[in-house]
């Protein structure tokens, strides 16, 4: 908060404790010019007058909000769908990183209002505490502790001897290194499969294969579908992220991934968890709560808009997440959420499959209040926004 130049102590902290108490309902920035005001004018101010000007400063802001009447539905609807008409539909790497895609424009805001719980690139920045975020080496130990490794992603080849029964592998010494995997966390992981009776034989002359081989195999097909088990079998990590890069952001590591599990990430050690970031708001409500639910739905579309370049008051992002949260559960903007759940039954029914509403409706009995905006629409009545909000009563009598 600015110091007003030229107070006296008392009057300094007597503002202070008064711009405290409307923090929450005016603007920084409104504040601060305030404050600038003060201090250029010539004389003292007093405590009554003080009070005075923050009660005035406070109520117009808040009138200043929303106008009495303003359609403040249809304005947000359409200041987010208009600009929806330029965004670019397809999918680019992530900035940076050509390994990851990540979905950017129209199908991602489309992702977002109709809160998909499986979305077509889930991700996560993963923040790192203190001993971990400066040094690379220890980053990746956490990034390989993350990525969910499968047998397949280290072998180099595999096959079946029919003869014997078995299945040789030979495991990639490169993605071994890289993916922090060794044999011994290989063979852990096939003995707590569950496998007909069975055998792992190493090759001497080749640290880095080994063969299985089945005591009690009934057919061949069988030995085909135990091959697929093994290549998908989990050596290490946690399910959902398929793959977690390190890179340097700003003056630290942080783990950049495909996939998302914020429940799982948040046990591993070195991860700061206060940080972590995923755009899976599902996850984000059933882990943290609606309000952290909300926050992610204004930050996801805030930065599908900007990404596209265009400007959009934050007001109108914020009210489509008030809507799609406020019940305590994310629910889309469509039938099955927003839309198909008005109290109104014309509401529902102009959205989508109409006749299906006025029958469900009819077969109820449910009563229209004509309380909306669209039920009155529908039927030629005057709306209860703008003008329509008045009513005006005339005495007619003899003019003089």
């Amino acid at each position: 908060m600015e110091k007003v130049i030229g107070l006296n102590t008392e009057i300094q902290e007597y503002i202070n404790s008064k711009i405290k108490e409307i923090e929450h309902i005016v603007p920084k920035k409104i504040i601060n010019d305030l404050l600038k005001s003060i201090s250029q004018l010539d004389v003292e101010i007093t405590k009554e007058e003080m009070d005075k000007i923050i009660n005035i400063l406070a109520n117009e802001y808040v009138k200043s909000i929303v106008d009495p009447g303003e359609a403040i539905g249809v304005v947000a609807a359409q200041s987010i769908g208009e600009p929806g008409t330029q965004m670019t539909l397809r999918t680019f790497h992530f900035a940076g990183i050509r390994e990851l895609n990540v979905t950017l424009g129209l199908p991602r805001l489309i992702e977002i209002v109709d809160a998909k719980k499986v979305l077509s690139t889930p991700m996560m920045t993963i923040y790192l505490i203190d001993d971990y975020k400066r040094d690379r080496e220890k980053a990746l130990e956490v990034a390989r502790k993350i990525e969910y490794t499968k047998l397949v992603a280290v072998t180099k080849t595999v096959s079946t001897n029919i003869a014997e029964t078995s299945i040789d592998i030979e495991f990639d010494q490169g993605m071994l290194k890289d993916k922090g995997v060794t044999t011994e966390m290989v063979i852990k992981a096939i003995e707590k499969m569950k496998l007909p009776d069975r055998k792992i034989v190493f090759d001497e002359s080749n640290p880095y294969s080994l063969r299985i081989i089945f005591n009690d195999i009934q057919s061949l097909s069988q030995l085909f579908k135990l091959k697929e088990k093994l290549l998908n079998a989990k050596i290490k990590g946690i399910k959902g992220i398929n793959r977690a890069i390190v890179r340097r952001k700003e003056d630290e590591y942080v783990i950049i991934t495909e996939g998302s599990n914020l429940l799982g990430v948040a046990s591993v050690e070195g991860v700061d968890f206060s940080r972590i970031e995923t755009n899976s708001v599902y996850e984000v409500a059933e882990v943290l709560g609606i309000e952290a639910a909300r926050e992610v739905l204004i930050k996801e579309i805030k930065e599908v808009l900007e990404q596209q370049g265009l400007d959009v008051d934050i007001r109108h992002i914020i009210l489509v997440a008030d809507m799609m949260t406020w019940t305590g559960k994310v629910r889309q903007i469509g039938r099955h959420g927003v839309s198909g759940e008005k109290e109104s039954v014309f509401a529902r029914a102009s959205f989508e499959v109409t006749v299906k509403h006025l029958l469900e409706a009819a077969s109820r009995g449910e009563t229209e209040e004509f309380k909306g905006i669209m039920e009155n629409i529908i039927v030629g009545q005057p709306i209860k926004v703008g003008t329509g909000m008045i009513s005006l009563a005339a005495k007619l009598g003899r003019g003089e």
